[in-house]
């Protein structure tokens, strides 16, 4: 199991972990597919922006990915695990390597905006809510969530 750096042709297959990974909460399909915009990795996206593949046996099985802000800040804009990896610890290991390349860049700061059901896997590796805001589905919050390092 290693950690590389995503390829543009890497797209199709980062969109599908996105996908079947947010199915995993129980959302339907008819929500994935509303959401579906927001949960398309393009080849644009992996040019313009740091993202990293979890690689096991050479199949790709979850990612993360990052967006520079201003104040030497990060924000997680992606980690997502195809589903039959989710809770096994593969997560952790996806965060840690996130982590450590954020100390080894000297960043201050970590944002980001967790997927309700994710909330209390961020506050285990040490992040703080620190507020919330609704989303397209009534009555259902995201945590925003920081960390300084």
């Amino acid at each position: 199991m290693n950690i590389q750096k995503a390829k543009p042709e890497d797209h199709i297959c980062l969109t599908e972990i996105t996908k079947k990974s947010k199915a995993y909460w129980g959302y339907s399909e008819e929500q994935i597919e509303k959401w579906s915009n927001n949960l398309t990795i393009t080849i644009e996206y992996i040019q313009n922006n740091d993202v990293f593949n979890l690689v096991e046996e050479s199949k790709i099985i979850g990612y993360y990915s990052y967006l520079k802000q201003e104040n030497n800040q990060i924000k997680l804009d992606n980690l997502f695990l195809l589903p039959k990896y989710i809770g096994k610890g593969f997560g952790v290991f996806l965060m840690n390597d996130f982590l450590q390349r954020m100390r080894n860049e000297k960043y201050e700061k970590i944002i980001l905006d967790s997927e309700p059901n994710a909330e209390q896997f961020y506050q285990k590796i040490g992040f703080k809510k620190i507020g919330e805001f609704e989303t397209s589905i009534k009555n259902r919050f995201m945590p925003i969530m920081e960390m300084n390092l």
